[in-house]
């Protein structure tokens, strides 16, 4: 799993212009803007990609595992010391506050654990680990986008001919910096020439469905419907939904999984309509260390992001508000696991085992 890729394959789709290295700088879209505005964040201060991270202007796991190790490049540039071990301890320090941006997804975590590794490890001076940084930041883009790839590839042949799927939250390539994990899975299957179409939920209260997918399965002209989130359970009732696709912000080693609010209720809805529920996420966010989603930590958002929408206030005043960003989805719930070695099934335990190991399935 920890052996990166620095080749990148071809899409099959265009990919997003989510986040790249330009002359020094990290360039990313801010999806807070989306679909209406189209606007870059250019910078070359790392304490501006930890605030974009965490105003969701950047987002999704494996994309903020990118503008992490971005984010660490750009960290390192600022430590004018030529000193090896005063260089490491203010490139350490930078680095863990970095990671401390969104505890909820590990992408974030491990892509900067990497880079803290190889600081570490690098035998040649300050200038030379700075470039070996900067390598490393790319060749995990890169391997993003190949992991993508070959995840949407197995994805893609759960999706027959004449299907209607249905998916909650951004997971396309707006949440990686290849083509996405679930929504990838979807495209992939429209681009390979199969007729389908994508119930997408909402997704509240920060409407990365309606905002998000809905500007990227228009940009590559796959058939979708957008619906609100309580309107999944009538959907499945009255339409023949073939399979339920959802990415994930962090996989416990048991296959419990963690994603946005409102994926657990999915599950337990299409679990109930006896229609297949498929998570979709590169290995890297597995999180071998932990033994199940209890052990996941949720963050809680700003109320605001509940009482209002564009900063339009649409509630009274000093009320009690739930903000949890994610929610926990139980294993058995899940019907498959797609990753970028196949399709890992229950118990994950062992099957997520057996592909981190190169064992696929």
């Amino acid at each position: 799993m920890d052996k990166l890729k620095q080749t990148q394959i071809e899409p099959l789709i265009d990919l997003t212009p989510t986040i790249t290295w330009t002359d020094g700088r990290v360039k990313m879209i801010d999806q807070a803007r989306l679909p209406l505005e189209e606007v870059y964040i250019v910078t070359d201060d790392y304490r501006v990609v930890m605030d974009a991270i965490y105003r969701l202007s950047i987002r999704g796991a494996p994309a903020i595992g990118v503008a992490g190790a971005y984010a660490s490049v750009l960290a390192s540039y600022e430590i004018t010391s030529k000193d090896r071990e005063d260089f490491l301890a203010q490139f350490y320090s930078y680095a863990d506050e970095l990671s401390a941006t969104r505890p909820t997804a590990v992408n974030l975590t491990w892509a900067v654990g990497k880079m803290k590794k190889l600081a570490a490890s690098h035998p040649g001076n300050v200038v030379e680990i700075k470039q070996a940084l900067l390598e490393l930041a790319h060749e995990i883009r890169n391997d993003d986008i190949n992991r993508c790839h070959a995840l949407a590839l197995h994805g893609a042949d759960l999706i027959s001919n004449n299907s209607e799927v249905m998916t909650i939250c951004n997971t396309g390539g707006l949440a990686t910096s290849g083509i996405g994990t679930a929504l990838g899975v979807i495209q992939y299957a429209h681009a390979s020439g199969k007729s389908l179409k994508v119930h997408v939920c909402e997704t509240r209260p920060l409407l990365q469905g309606s905002r998000l997918n809905t500007w990227e399965l228009k940009r590559t002209g796959t058939p979708f419907t957008l619906l609100t989130d309580s309107m999944a359970a009538q959907t499945m009732n009255n339409t023949s939904i073939s399979a339920v696709f959802v990415g994930a912000d962090r996989i416990a080693s048991n296959g419990d999984t963690a994603n946005k609010i409102g994926t657990y209720s999915l599950a337990v809805l299409a679990n109930y309509h006896k229609v297949p529920f498929y998570v979709a996420a590169p290995l890297s966010t597995v999180d071998y260390a932990i033994k199940s989603g209890e052990e996941i930590p949720v963050e809680s958002r700003s109320p605001r992001e509940v009482t209002r929408i564009k900063n339009i206030q649409f509630t009274g005043e000093d009320i009690e508000v739930s903000t949890p960003a994610f929610d926990v989805t139980p294993a058995n719930l899940v019907t498959g696991i797609i990753t970028e070695q196949g399709i890992a099934h229950y118990p994950y335990s062992k099957s997520l085992k057996e592909q981190r190991d190169g064992k696929h399935n």
